[in-house]
């Protein structure tokens, strides 16, 4: 259906009409191309007074409410408010983003300045500390932050002649900062006796250390240095909004409606008092000026922009205006010509010219004014008033023709009939009065079946009829003109309306999102000629919809740049523009419209780049008409990759327990076992839900991964090597192009992304702090220097890293829908595509923002989900490759053509010097030329086409292909089966890797002789896999069910199998053919075990908690254990094959007599004697030790004793393979920790030998092959983890001193105020306070008591000395280490004590004293670097909550 997708129309934003002169100042320069630039809702906008022209920068996505001009006057940056409000730095010429400075604010940025040479921006937030920050802008980077006042800051600037001092001034307060290293330290101004203590509105910086600033009370307060020296009373008569500097000296602009030029030392030059000029008002209030040359600038709190030329200064030219502030919702286009009509709460109407762009009359009720309409032949103008009346006026002169007040509440809408008969006023009373305009608007009707207020209303063509909306989203008909309600839907069924504004009905319920309130969408308009529709809505944005548009859900076109609520939208009476008003924002949008786009043309009208996307083809009902996902892509998406607890809540998790510790350690624990294990061989590869995550290295190697190990595979030697530094799945990998280094990203709560070297296997860089729940997607710039990686929270979030300095780049969000892939642009470091659901996205970094765009389809093809990606032969070419087959060819960030390539979805593309590589789910590799015009090669991944050298079986033929590369004369491919593929040039395909395939693999049993295992996993195959050196699987065999383990006969020959569906099968082990099978259960088998010796007894447990014992000779079941209460998770037979040991999943340890299943109660001391066959129980005194501290959050799912009885093996819920010396009695007990696996370990088994130990990860589907080093030759390795969860001081010795300096808690000292209180300023860092006399009328301190006002009377007072210091008496030796040295050539010590440092001279016994500490000081060190002589730092406790961090002090000491 058409509606499903959005209409090939286009909106342009043609002109603002405003200017956002209320609750902001200083926002209105002149930039270098003498253009105007200031800002209206969330628009910057740039004006050509000689040609009349606007530009507009829409980077925002919220009301901007400051700006600042860079010295060059090019660029601009400006700040909005909002939740994660974010600065732009962006081009007045060009219109685009240079810079996007983000992440630190909160509610807004109120203030914003650059410095001299521009290189620096200073911003100020609306938070509660009215945060102050100073930027890198061009790297996007913080470089300091501090608290800026309690109270609200006005203005701030840099000293233009002093570098490093900037000033701030607010409510009743100036402040002198100086910017050191990345500390800001702010001294306040002194008001002293020369003035009274004023809010400052603004300030300017001069030479001299000269500061003027406007205060509230219309003085200029000059200040210098931070003291107030004198005041320039009654500048102006009230509050000075804005000061501003230039070459010929000030201009200010104050609140009386006043500018005054000033000279540069402050004399004043000449007023000009714009309220007695001829476009001038009374209460006309200035809130910017900005003086270049001979012209002035001045913006006003009424929306309105004067040029002033200085020599005509009695005639401003008002060169902008819009409504004032209150809201704006009354909208009407004239029938017959190019106007637009609007009124507002500022009781003005105004109309517009849409030719002219500007304001053509003008005139003012006396009520707020809510809805406006024009008569069919343009005569008459009627207005609704917030008061319940209505007004006529003639339209040519703006006389009124009547005026009436029937109602007592607003009158929200009316409508003229066509035929110019009738006037339908409805008001939110819930009625709507019909008048007759022949009769001077007599009251004719009335319509009362609502029972809500009035929204809407349109007339049928033959104005017998009218609908209406109310607040309850009613929709209702009416007779006119007496105004009976129409009930008989059949009566309604062939009318044709003259216009379609209402938000409800069967021809727009497209319109409305999913779960969306009835009153979101503000207005609507339709336009039968185009067949489309516009929409205004509560988020500030304009849709273009088709019409009509039937089906819930419908695809649109979105325009952003109002900031708040869109209250009412109309076509202009020949549909050539759309106009748009904002309810907050006061201001008018004309958007101009642009019919069927071609893409010829759509270049200028290229997707405008902007952080909150516009012109988009999204709708809310995501993936309704897309063709049907493939499925391996729909179970891909579905992933989440959500813990319920991470490794990193571990620390967490253990503290909450520590009582629990605490009485354990008080009894002595077993020590860890002398045995280690290393890690062997891994089998797997991690395919299924991962792409292009294979890869050759310098020397030939392969890299790939599994689970939470980066496995470097030699295929000569058919060896392993690991980078272990994971602890979770790892789910993306990327090569550096050297080919050296190697980037993974993981799963976790914060998760981090390792860069790791291939030969060392050594971390370089690991970086934090900026992903949520995993990273999905990584990888590195053409020079190496730079890494992109892609998150997979909601937003799933796109950062770019400068990987060595672990430092962020940028940052932005990348798209609601998962995304897949993300690639650097090998020519250009700063660009990047995004490839996802439903996502192409073409990004550039813009400081520290990334700026996208979406890529644009055109009529060439479908919005189609992209599952790869790749750059072509120059910086413009992109390549991607589709769910459905296609590959796209992009030039810059437009398709320009699609190829089939493959049936199903292309996984992984690769770029080679002269074509490209694809791989598919078709199992299919083409190779491609350059221009993907002819398919060269195609290989089929086939079983006939497996080399002798194979490492394993191929399971299926043409198995989906995940990951391609190339290199050393071959391709690599990677299998959504787990397989790692070589692919010879000439056709031969050698099998490398392999592993389990989708689903989580339990079943696990080690031969009794030989080094061979088998498993039994979800995927429904059993695999015989080979331990020692060749490294393979054997043999597999598909089943018809999953299953969950699996057990070899004591002599080796058969192999017993529990499978998913309750049966169980006995296969001969080697050929792996049914011997025989049963089916007496429902519920999976959860073990299954042969009686030792001669393996007379099988022992089968399954879910539904029953074990039965069937005689392997007779094939019959001869006994049955009932008395369960769980399902059973482990059982073992005695040496004897007489008794049952078994663990439920309700935590019994229970003991059964074989083969009749009898239960029996066995004495734990009894239970000790009794001689096992095998131990792979996890409940018992034997392991009490095995369970952690945090048992109730993870559980331990198998374990496996050695056959010497001495290394008790476990594997838990968290992945963690632990060795335990056994028996593990008493809780906790130490252990040694190893970490591959990602999540749940579910067996583990020694091989008969003890020689090596075998894991199975149940969900990261890897098999881990680990050898078993004894203590006698075993090298000491890091990767030896002697963790255990308790740590008590048996081992290490006891000191108290240590102890005692442990548990000091320096951060409570400091903040608990009963010990010590600290508040105010240290009395050497303290300005004078002001007397009582000198104290401002209001002010917040105690009044001082009687008593000692009294006693100070006639006597003269004495001036208050200052203290200096002179000595200090002592040393922090009790707490701090390493804390005394020597300076110059031992002539000087350095320490520290209190919150001094001390330089004390050996020779005189004198010292100094560095005194800029505020706490105490636990640290200190000296910079032994010749450069740097005498450089020391020094480390304190923290001050405050509020402060964002310790400070650190890097002082000289000369």
């Amino acid at each position: 259906m058409a509606a499903r997708s959005a209409p090939s129309c286009h909106l342009r934003l043609e002109w603002v009409y405003g200017y956002r002169g209320h609750q902001c100042r200083n926002n209105l320069y002149y930039t270098a191309a003498k253009e105007i630039v200031y800002f209206v809702a969330g628009v910057g906008v740039v004006y050509s007074p000689r040609e009349h022209r606007q530009k507009f920068y829409r980077g925002h996505s919220d009301d901007i409410i400051s700006l600042a001009l860079h010295p060059e006057r090019v660029l601009v940056a400006t700040g909005q408010v909002g939740k994660e409000p974010y600065i732009c730095v962006w081009d007045s010429y060009t219109v685009q983003t240079i810079s996007v400075l983000k992440d630190v604010h909160t509610h807004g940025i109120a203030c914003l300045a650059f410095d001299l040479d521009g290189q620096r921006l200073v911003s100020v937030g609306l938070d509660s500390k009215n945060a102050v920050c100073v930027w890198d802008w061009k790297r996007g980077k913080m470089l300091s932050m501090a608290p800026g006042h309690t109270d609200r800051i006005f203005d701030i600037s840099w000293d233009l002649y002093q570098p490093n001092k900037l000033v701030s001034c607010g409510v009743k307060h100036i402040k002198f900062w100086s910017l050191c290293g990345n500390a800001l330290t702010p001294k306040r101004g002194v008001f002293g006796k020369t003035g009274d203590l004023q809010t400052i509105l603004c300030l300017a910086c001069a030479r001299d250390e000269l500061t003027y600033s406007g205060a509230l009370n219309g003085d200029i307060y000059v200040w210098k240095g931070i003291n107030l020296i004198r005041t320039i009373q009654g500048a102006h008569a009230a509050g000075i909004f804005s000061m501003n500097a230039c070459e010929e000296g000030f201009a200010t602009g104050g609140r009386d409606g006043c500018i005054r030029l000033w000279d540069l030392t402050f004399k004043p030059i000449t007023v000009i008092d714009l309220r007695e000029t001829d476009q001038g008002y009374k209460g006309l209030s200035v809130r910017s000026v900005c003086w270049r040359g001979d012209h002035i600038l001045v913006g006003t709190q009424d929306s309105e922009i004067f040029e002033i030329v200085v020599h005509e200064r009695n005639k401003p030219f008002l060169i902008m205006q819009g409504h004032c502030e209150g809201e704006l919702w009354a909208l009407a286009v004239h029938p017959t010509k190019p106007l637009a009509v609007t009124g507002s709460d500022d009781r003005s109407v105004r109309i517009w010219s849409l030719v002219d762009h500007a304001l053509i009359a003008r005139c003012n009720m006396e009520e707020p004014i809510r809805c406006a309409a024009v008569n069919v032949d343009g005569i008459h103008l009627a207005l609704g008033m917030k008061d319940g009346s209505f007004t006529v006026l003639r339209v040519r002169d703006m006389t009124e023709v009547v005026h009436i007040k029937d109602r007592k509440e607003a009158i929200h809408e009316l409508k003229y009939s066509p035929d110019g008969t009738y006037l339908a006023v409805g008001c939110n009373d819930s009625s709507v009065d019909i008048y007759g305009v022949a009769q001077r608007y007599k009251k004719v009707g009335e319509c009362a079946g609502s029972l809500s207020f009035i929204t809407h209303l349109d007339w049928s063509s033959d104005s017998r009829y009218l609908q209406t909306n109310d607040g309850n989203g009613k929709r209702l008909f009416y007779r006119m003109p007496g105004g009976k309600e129409v009930t008989n839907k059949e009566e309604i069924k062939g009318v044709h309306w003259a216009s379609w504004t209402c938000v409800s009905g069967l021809e727009v319920n497209g319109i409305w999102p999913k779960y969306s309130d009835i009153n979101d969408i503000n207005s609507v308009d339709g336009n039968y000629i185009g067949q489309v529709l516009v929409t205004a809505d509560d988020y500030g944005i304009i849709k273009l919809f088709r019409y009509p548009c039937l089906r819930k859900g419908a695809k649109f076109k979105k325009y952003i740049g109002h900031s708040a609520h869109v209250t009412n939208v109309r076509w202009s009476h020949d549909y050539q523009w759309v106009i748009s008003i904002g309810g907050a924002d006061h201001s008018v949008f004309q958007w101009k419209f642009i019919p069927e786009r071609k893409l010829k043309d759509a270049l200028h009208i290229a997707p405008q780049e902007s952080l909150a996307d516009s012109n988009s083809d999204e709708s809310d009902s995501d993936l309704s008409d897309v063709p049907e996902l493939d499925s391996e892509i729909e179970q891909e998406t579905q992933l989440t990759y959500r813990r319920q607890v991470y490794k990193e809540d571990l620390p967490q998790l253990k503290e909450q327990c520590k009582e629990k510790q605490k009485s354990a350690t008080s009894k002595g624990r077993e020590r860890a076992p002398g045995n280690s294990i290393r890690l062997h061989f891994v089998h797997g590869y991690r395919g299924y839900d991962c792409r292009s995550n294979l890869f050759y290295t310098q020397i030939g190697e392969i890299v790939y991964h599994v689970a939470a190990v980066g496995v470097i595979y030699n295929r000569q030697q058919n060896t392993q090597r690991f980078y272990l530094g994971h602890d979770d799945d790892i789910l993306c990998l990327a090569i550096h192009p050297l080919k050296d280094y190697v980037a993974t990203g993981q799963v976790g709560r914060d998760p981090s992304i390792h860069i790791w070297d291939t030969e060392t296997i050594k971390p370089l860089s690991i970086l934090k702090g900026y992903h949520q729940y995993g990273v999905c997607a990584v990888d590195f710039s053409a020079d190496g220097k730079r890494l992109a990686s892609v998150g997979i929270d909601d937003s799933h979030t796109i950062v770019l890293w400068d990987w060595k300095k672990g430092e962020k780049l940028s940052m932005a969000r990348g798209s609601k829908d998962k995304i897949f892939v993300v690639k650097m642009n090998p020519y250009v470091p700063d660009k990047l595509i995004t490839a996802g659901i439903k996502h192409m996205k073409f990004w550039r970094r813009a400081g520290g923002g990334l700026i996208g765009r979406k890529g644009y389809i055109g009529t060439l093809g479908k919005n189609d989900t992209m599952m790869c990606a790749v750059y072509g032969w120059t910086e413009e070419m992109a390549f991607s490759g589709t769910s459905t087959g296609d590959v796209c060819i992009w030039r810059d960030v437009f398709l320009v053509k699609t190829v089939k390539a493959h049936d199903g979805p292309v996984f992984s593309m690769h770029a080679l010097e002269k074509g490209f590589v694809t791989g598919g789910k078709d199992g299919v590799v083409a190779l491609w030329d350059d221009s993907f015009e002819r398919c060269l090669k195609t290989y089929a991944i086939k079983r006939a086409a497996l080399a002798p050298g194979s490492k394993g079986l191929l399971l299926e033929d043409n198995p989906s292909i995940r990951a391609i590369s190339l290199g050393h004369g071959h391709i690599l491919v990677g299998t959504k089966n787990g397989e790692i593929l070589e692919v010879d040039k000439s056709g031969p395909v050698t099998l490398l890797v392999q592993g389990h395939m989708e689903g989580e693999v339990w079943g696990l049993a080690t031969h009794p002789y030989l080094p061979i295992c088998a498993t039994v996993s979800d995927d429904k195959t059993l695999r015989i896999w080979d331990l020692s050196p060749s490294h393979c699987m054997l043999a597999v065999r598909k089943l018809k069910k999953g299953g969950r383990c699996c057990c070899f006969s004591p002599d080796g020959k058969a192999l017993a199998v529990g499978l998913n569906d309750g049966s169980f099968l006995m296969a001969n082990a080697d050929t792996l053919e049914d011997l025989v099978s049963f089916h007496h259960r429902k519920d999976i088998i959860s073990d299954i075990r042969f009686s030792p010796g001669s393996g007379k007894y099988l022992a089968v447990a399954s879910h539904d908690s029953f074990i039965d014992i069937y005689n392997v000779m007779s094939s019959k079941r001869v006994g049955i254990c009932k008395g369960a209460t769980s399902c059973i998770t482990h059982i073992d037979w005695d040496i004897r094959g007489k008794l049952l040991q078994v663990n439920t999943g309700a935590k019994e340890q229970l003991f059964f007599e074989a083969p009749r299943g009898k239960k029996q109660t066995i004495p734990n001391v009894e239970v000790e004697k009794i001689s096992w066959a095998s131990w792979t129980s996890v409940l018992g005194l034997c392991c009490e030790g095995i369970w952690p501290v945090i048992g109730e959050v993870t559980e331990v799912t198998a374990s496996c004793l050695t056959s010497d009885k001495m290394v008790l093996a476990t594997g838990d819920d968290l992945g963690f393979v632990k060795l335990f010396k056994y028996p593990a009695k008493g809780k906790f007990g130490k252990f040694k920790r190893y970490v591959a696996h990602s999540t749940h370990v579910t067996n583990v088994r020694w091989t008969y030998d003890d020689s090596m130990l075998v894991t199975l990860g149940g969900a990261d589907m890897s098999l881990m092959v680990w050898t078993n080093e004894m203590e006698s030759y075993r090298e000491r390795r890091p990767c030896d983890s002697e963790e255990s969860d308790v740590d008590s001081e048996e081992g290490g010795g006891y000191d108290s001193d240590v102890t005692r300096e442990n548990e000091i808690s320096y951060t409570i000292r400091a903040l608990s105020t009963n010990i010590r209180p600290m508040f105010g300023i240290k009395p050497h860092l303290q300005q004078k306070e002001p007397s009582a006399d000198e104290r401002p009328p209001v002010s917040r301190a105690p009044p001082q008591p009687e008593k000692l006002q009294t006693n100070n009377v006639g006597k003269k007072k004495r001036p208050i000395e200052d203290l200096v210091l002179e000595l200090i008496f002592g040393y922090r030796g009790r707490d701090c280490r390493n804390n005394v040295h020597y300076l110059n050539d031992g002539d000087d010590i350095i320490y520290h004590t209190a919150s001094v440092g001390i330089l004390h001279n050996v020779a005189t016994g004198t010292q100094s004293f560095y005194q800029e500490h505020n706490d105490d000081i636990l640290c200190l060190t000296v910079n032994q670097h010749p450069k740097f002589i005498n450089i020391v730092a020094t480390g304190q406790v923290i001050q405050q909550i509020c402060q964002l961090q310790p400070l650190l002090s890097t002082s000289g000491m000369q």
